[in-house]
């Protein structure tokens, strides 16, 4: 029995989509690219079969303890009293909200609880790595979702509320760095901290959102399996992670190996937080170039118009706009031209021609002229605990400076579009 006919009999489990990542192992230039892989670098970029249908399956797991508040509270007592009971909780604890019911009570003891794998060194030296990119890894994180907006199942909960298109796209940039920005910031994971707090109001959020599309019209269960599924989690992870600790190589951070797997630890803890536990977690640099390697065979491009609005909407974003003081008009000005290089720095060629996009010359030099400088100071922080100590409260320093230059004093919401987009005409698929 073929590979593709042996998962076909399981499709109730399985996105439609995902079939073709079965298909698409026998062809050629993947059979080459592995025999490659295998030679030069000693490893299988395709992870065992189990692994693969872990994350196939993935693609239908939520967040159910989660789901269970959000019903019992937001849609019976309303989003108003639900926001409430929620921000006495995070504040105060949850033993403060004396009518809080048995899901929320269940939310907040699996919050809380460390889970068995946690270690608490890696985590604090996780987000120790990831706060020395300074703001330049918001930029790639951005330029690298750009990658993902051709997939329906990224695309659609985006798109139907709005989340990155046109007006909304900055703010909605902004409150996702805000998000990145908490959760590396020394504490901020810590009991009480802001990155703490700013990953349960996200969790919510994301069920709310789920909640509202799981019903649109629009969206194709059989296809996509859930709203912002495990699975489609899971990547965003790696996407904060695996590809950061080697992408950002290209402008001279020397991220290793061992440092690559501890911001992937880092970063599974924010996911547990964030009600993210799938069924297969990659722990090794391996495990998730592997990971990778499927998400990208399975790619169904299907986003069409709704992916093409997120892409050319994302460096548009950053236009300056008209009527500011002539200081913050140059600190826009600048920093539009630098999204323009980073832009096209971490995007290859051909996707960046392929739509319409601004031209980045000779803006997409810069990242590359700043290795210099970035090689001698990741040095300097290797070998002086003085220097790690300096190069970190100038890192902190540019990431605040650079959110306030366009937020200024706007606190972050994390709150779902009220309202979400009409459905197109044409039956449901």
């Amino acid at each position: 029995m073929s590979p593709v006919h042996a998962v076909e009999t399981d499709v109730e489990s399985i996105p439609s989509e995902f079939l073709q990542y079965w298909r698409r192992l026998d062809d050629p230039a993947v059979r080459r690219g592995r025999r490659i892989c295998r030679a030069v670098l000693r490893f299988d970029p395709i992870p065992a079969a189990d692994k693969v249908l872990d994350f196939a399956h993935g693609y239908y797991d939520a967040d159910p303890v989660a789901e269970a508040f959000v019903d019992e509270v937001y849609l019976t007592r309303g989003s108003a009293e639900g926001r409430r009971m929620l921000d006495q909780a995070i504040a105060q604890g949850i033993e403060s909200v004396t009518d809080a019911p048995g899901s929320m009570r269940a939310l907040f003891a699996e919050f809380e609880r460390a889970p068995a794998w946690l270690d608490p060194e890696k985590v604090e030296h996780g987000a120790a790595l990831f706060r020395r990119f300074g703001p330049a890894v918001f930029s790639f994180a951005g330029v690298e979702t750009l990658l993902g907006y051709t997939e329906s199942s990224i695309v659609k909960p985006l798109a139907l509320t709005g989340g990155y298109a046109g007006a909304t796209a900055l703010n909605r940039f902004m409150e996702t760095a805000r998000f990145w920005i908490d959760v590396s910031d020394p504490g901020g994971l810590d009991p009480g901290g802001a990155g703490r707090a700013t990953a349960m109001r996200v969790r919510v959020m994301h069920v709310s959102i789920r909640r509202h599309i799981s019903n649109h019209p629009e969206w194709r269960t059989d296809e996509w399996g859930v709203p912002i599924s495990q699975s489609d989690a899971l990547i965003t992870l790696m996407s904060s992670s695996l590809t950061p600790g080697l992408a950002m190589h290209l402008m001279g951070f020397r991220t290793s190996r061992s440092e690559i797997e501890t911001l992937m630890h880092y970063w599974r803890y924010i996911g547990h937080l964030l009600g993210v536990q799938p069924r297969w977690y990659p722990e090794t640099l391996v495990d998730g170039l592997q990971l990778s390697t499927v998400f990208f065979l399975k790619r169904a491009k299907t986003a069409g118009a709704d992916g093409v609005e997120l892409i050319e909407s994302y460096p548009r974003a950053f236009t300056p706009k008209t009527g500011t003081p002539w200081r913050k008009r140059v600190r826009d000005e600048i920093n539009y031209r630098a999204q323009l290089g980073y832009t096209r720095f971490f995007l290859p060629g051909r996707f960046y021609r392929r739509y319409d996009l601004p031209n980045p010359w000779p803006w997409a030099l810069h990242p590359l002229l700043q290795a210099p400088v970035i090689v001698m100071a990741d040095t300097a922080r290797r070998h002086s605990a003085r220097a790690a100590r300096g190069l970190d409260r100038y890192a902190r320093r540019r990431r605040e400076t650079w959110w306030r230059n366009e937020m200024g004093d706007k606190q972050s919401k994390f709150s779902p579009t009220a309202k979400l987009r009409r459905p197109a005409s044409g039956p449901r698929g």
